[in-house]
C-alpha cells in the first residue's frame, strides 16, 4: 500500500510507542508485506530466521524486534510485537470501511458494463466497458475490473486475506489494505473466490481464463493468456507467468513462482517453483517425462521381483 504522503519515522515510532534507529526525517512511503515489498516500504519481521531476508530486502524501514546492525540507508523500528504495531498501522493508515448499499456510491461503474440483479458492489471500486458481472457477485472495496471482462454467478472478489499469526490464545489475522485487479478480458467461472492482497494487489492477468470453482491466494500474480480449470487452488504470493495452464484440481504452495507455458495436469501438487515451457504431473509436481519413465519401470517391478 503505498501512501499519499510520506510520514517520518519519528512520527511512526511515535505512534507505536517504539524506539527507532535512523534518521528522525527518514520518509516512509508505503507499507508492504515480505513478498511484494518495494524501496521506500514499510515492512515487519518478528523471528529470527527471516531477519536477514528482511533487512536486505529492498524494504527501506523494518519493524523488528530485536536491536540489531541498521543497513545502510534502511531505518528500523524497535518493536516487542512487530506484527500487532503492524496491524495498528494498517488501520491506522487504511481503516476497514463497510459498505451499506449494494451498489457502494463511490464505485466508478462505466455506463457500457452490465450488471445483474444482486450483484454487490463496495466502495472505491473500478467496473470497465463491457464487463458483464452476473447475479449473487460480492465484489469488496477497492477492487479494479478493467474492460470486456466476465464475472460468473456467485464469485467473490476481494476477500481478506488468508494470513495468520498463531498466538497463546489462537490465531490473530494480519489487516487486509490491498486489492484485486482484473485486467482487460479476464474472464472468471461460477464461485470463485479471488483474495485481496494483504498490502498490495492480487492480479489476474490480460485475457486469462479461470474456471469455476478456482482459488486465487493473496498478492498472487497471474501473467497473461493463463488457463486455469476448475477446483484449482492457489496460495498466496504465487507468481504465474504468462500462458500457463493449470488442470484441473491443481494444487499450488505460496511463494513459487510457475514459468512462462508451463503446463501442469490434473490433481497435481506444486510444492516449488517451476521452470517455464514444460509438462508437469504428480505431487509433488515433476517433468511428464520423468514420471512416464517411473511408471514404465514400476510396471515392470513384478516381472523383477520374480527373476531375483
Amino acid at each position: 500500500m503505498k501512501l499519499q504522503k510520506g510520514i517520518s519515522l519519528e512520527t511512526i515510532a511515535k505512534k507505536l510507542n517504539c524506539d527507532f534507529v535512523g534518521d528522525p526525517n527518514h520518509l516512509v512511503l508505503g507499507i508492504n508485506e515480505i513478498h511484494r515489498v518495494e524501496v521506500g516500504d514499510l515492512v515487519f519481521v518478528d523471528h529470527p530466521k527471516y531477519y536477514e531476508k528482511a533487512l536486505k530486502s529492498k524494504a527501506s524501514t523494518i519493524i523488528i524486534n530485536q536491536s540489531v546492525d541498521c543497513p545502510e540507508g534502511k531505518a528500523l523500528l524497535i518493536s516487542e510485537h512487530p506484527f500487532d504495531d503492524f496491524n495498528q498501522l494498517i488501520h491506522w493508515l487504511s481503516p476497514s470501511k463497510a459498505f451499506k448499499v449494494a451498489n457502494a456510491s463511490e464505485a466508478s461503474i462505466h455506463p457500457e458494463a452490465i450488471l445483474y440483479p444482486n450483484v454487490t458492489i463496495g466502495d472505491n471500486v473500478r467496473i470497465g466497458k463491457s464487463t458483464v458481472i452476473y447475479p449473487g457477485v460480492v465484489i469488496l472495496n477497492n477492487t479494479v475490473i478493467g474492460e470486456n471482462v466476465i464475472i460468473g454467478p456467485n464469485t467473490v472478489i476481494g476477500s481478506n486475506a488468508f494470513y495468520y499469526k498463531k498466538k497463546e490464545h489462537g490465531f490473530d489475522r494480519l489487516l487486509t489494505c490491498g486489492n484485486v485487479v482484473l485486467e482487460d478480458n479476464v474472464e472468471l467461472g461460477a464461485g470463485c473466490t479471488i483474495d485481496a492482497g494483504v498490502t498490495a494487489s492480487t492480479v489476474i492477468g490480460y485475457g486469462s481464463k479461470l474456471d469455476n470453482q478456482v482459488h486465487v491466494g493473496h498478492d498472487t500474480i497471474i501473467g497473461k493468456h493463463c488457463l486455469i480449470a476448475a477446483n484449482v487452488g492457489i496460495a498466496g504470493c504465487v507468481n504465474i507467468e504468462d500462458h500457463v495452464t493449470l488442470w484441473g484440481q491443481v494444487g499450488c504452495a505460496s511463494d513459487v513462482t510457475i514459468g512462462e507455458k508451463a503446463v501442469i495436469l490434473a490433481q497435481s501438487g506444486i510444492s516449488k517453483s517451476l521452470p517455464g515451457n514444460i509438462t508437469y504431473f504428480g505431487s509433488p509436481a515433476k517433468n511428464i517425462k520423468l514420471v512416464y519413465r517411473e511408471m514404465a519401470a514400476l510396471r515392470r517391478l513384478p516381472e523383477i521381483l520374480e527373476n531375483l
